[in-house]
């Protein structure tokens, strides 16, 4: 376990006081993960959230050209049509099989946004898909315009995404350099609302990460979860955090392993650097602890 070896060594060194802060995040840069990988080390290790490095918009974003990571926009076969997706992998000088974690755009499609966001997903150790779930219209490319692209995922069916996520765990679990059994989810908004139902569907995903997702399922769906769930809403969203009150009783009485997040003053979309409810605070804090958790449930 190399991968967790190297961030824990750092956090054990920062703490240690063997360099300090300027020099932790230097070095985080080196390993694989990289500052959130470090951070989660920190974390399982007790050190209070106050005392650790927060980060900004340049630690998230990573561009297409990033010389750690191998960037593809590729095509395969779906159940009803050619799928599109963004694949991305970290380098690595072995081949040894890593966790993959499937991400799941909003409502506008496979954006450039969400481009980044499969980009950060890999940079943080995982070999990382973003599904266009605009595929069967012929893909988001095909709407530079986002109102005809909302229009065009409007046109998608709850079944029929379901069925195109379903092919894209498959098509990971095909890939020799991934664990087939070490699959995570992570999406936004309608993207969270379909992790959701990824997760009830009863696939076997082993960490679902869910960012203001909507639709929130029914209290007697939440049974069929296999794996641990992550659940960031926003305070001031609150029709939609309302919802989600039978979700999270059903989480707790039926055992699930399962965080649930709601970020204090923000709205919804938080997450999205794109957009006028962005908050970097909050959107740092809670992409550290998406991060943590996938190494956590997805290493071990």
């Amino acid at each position: 376990m190399e991968f967790k070896d190297d961030a824990h060594e750092l956090a054990h060194l920062y703490v240690d006081g063997a360099f300090n802060r300027r020099e932790l995040v230097r070095r985080a840069k080196q390993v694989v993960g990289g500052f959130a990988a470090v951070t989660a080390a920190m974390q399982t290790m007790g050190i209070p959230a106050n005392a650790q490095q927060g980060c900004s918009l340049s630690d998230l974003t990573v561009p297409a050209d990033a010389p750690d990571l191998v960037v593809q926009d590729i095509q395969f076969a779906g159940p009803a049509s050619t799928l599109f997706a963004h694949y991305v992998k970290p380098k690595r000088e072995s081949n040894d099989p890593i966790p993959a974690v499937l991400v799941i755009h909003e409502n506008r499609g496979l954006t450039e946004h969400i481009k980044d966001v499969t980009r950060r997903v890999a940079r943080g150790g995982f070999i990382a898909l973003g599904i266009d779930l605009i595929s069967r219209q012929g893909g988001t490319d095909k709407f530079p315009d986002p109102a005809d692209a909302g229009r065009a995922y409007n046109m998608t069916t709850t079944e029929g995404r379901l069925a195109d996520l379903q092919a894209s765990v498959a098509y990971l679990r095909s890939q020799p350099d991934v664990r087939p059994n070490s699959i995570g989810s992570v999406g936004f908004c309608a993207g969270g609302g379909n992790v959701w139902a990824l997760a009830v569907s009863g696939e076997a995903i082993a960490a679902n990460v869910i960012y203001y997702g909507s639709p929130v399922p029914a209290a007697a769906q939440i049974a069929n979860i296999k794996g641990a769930v992550m659940c960031h809403y926003a305070e001031l969203d609150r029709n939609l955090t309302g919802q989600s009150g039978g979700a999270l009783t059903a989480l707790a009485t039926g055992q699930k392993r399962f965080t649930f997040n709601v970020w204090e003053g923000v709205g919804h979309a938080f997450n999205n650097d794109t957009g006028a409810a962005f908050n970097a605070s909050a959107a740092c804090d809670a992409w550290t602890r998406t991060i943590g958790f996938f190494l956590t449930k997805l290493y071990t």
